[in-house]
């Protein structure tokens, strides 16, 4: 797959995540965080489970053990950081929680530096920072008075960053993007149920009227989303992947201006543009390097 095509995907990804916001905050009205994200890793996995299916069968060998273990590991990674973000969606806006989780988009390539010792591209520096001051200003200029949804969203952008790293490590040498999605969903879906059932009330009439929110987020927020990003970061560095992904906070505020009423400062407008150039950059930069190289 060309790269061009890849970061477009992980671009779609970023949107989609954004309108899942409103999802998740919309459906603790009547549903506790656990069992929202059980639930909607649920349908993620029902939804997945053929086509991952149909990747093992085509695959000339079986998967290792080593690669389920690090499957399990972004699993495990991804219900963590998805547990931290949607508790502080109990305390937090839309608005602040999209550009919170942004935030990984700065802890990727540092952490990708001094854990793995992997030095990202040159032009990656400047659109990590561009993006942060892009995000900030989308949030106001302002970062006073965070409450604890805030902070819960803050450590969940470690998380996110981990989860984007372990997949570039996994997805590329196990061939096998669909399953290591299949896994994640499944022990997501698992441990939210868990910890859903044995900490939160089980009402039937309050998950029928979530279901229209459980299965956005199931399908589309966390099938397709998820599966973009998986498929797309085998094409793509870790750092690249998260300048891309990072967008879902440009359209997590565009999505709860518009169907929550949320507003979105005039100065937001101005670091929406900074993020769609600090797209450009990480797009253009590597390939204009190249040419000129060559």
């Amino acid at each position: 797959m060309p790269r061009y095509l890849a970061n477009l995907l992980l671009l779609l990804a970023g949107a989609t995540w954004g309108a899942g916001f409103v999802a998740q905050s919309t459906a603790m009205d009547n549903l506790g965080p656990f069992l929202f994200i059980g639930m909607r890793f649920l349908v993620a996995t029902i939804l997945l489970a053929p086509f991952a299916w149909r990747e093992s069968r085509k695959a000339v060998t079986p998967v290792s053990n080593a690669h389920l273990r690090g499957f399990a590991l972004t699993g495990l990674v991804l219900f963590l950081g998805m547990g931290l973000q949607q508790v502080g969606l109990l305390f937090t806006t839309v608005t602040n929680s999209g550009f919170l989780t942004g935030l990984y988009v700065v802890f990727v390539p540092f952490i990708t530096l001094l854990v793995f010792g992997q030095r990202p591209h040159p032009v990656i520096w400047p659109a990590v920072l561009m993006t942060f001051i892009g995000i900030w200003m989308l949030a106001g200029g302002s970062l006073i008075d965070l409450n604890n949804g805030d902070y819960l969203t803050i450590a969940c952008a470690v998380l996110w960053a981990l989860q984007v790293i372990l997949v570039g490590r996994f997805v590329g040498p196990s061939g096998r993007p669909l399953t290591l999605s299949f896994v994640q969903f499944a022990l997501t879906a698992v441990l939210g149920l868990g910890v859903g059932l044995a900490s939160e009330s089980f009402d039937l009439a309050a998950i029928i009227a979530t279901l229209p929110e459980i299965l956005f987020a199931g399908v589309f927020a966390t099938g397709l989303a998820f599966t973009l990003q998986v498929i797309g970061q085998r094409y793509t560095t870790a750092p690249q992947a998260a300048i891309f992904l990072s967008t879902e906070s440009l359209f997590a505020a565009l999505f709860g201006a518009v169907l929550l009423g949320e507003q979105i400062p005039a100065l937001g407008y101005a670091g929406g543009m900074l993020i769609f150039m600090a797209i450009l950059l990480a797009e253009i930069g590597p390939m204009m390097r190249s040419k000129h190289a060559a």
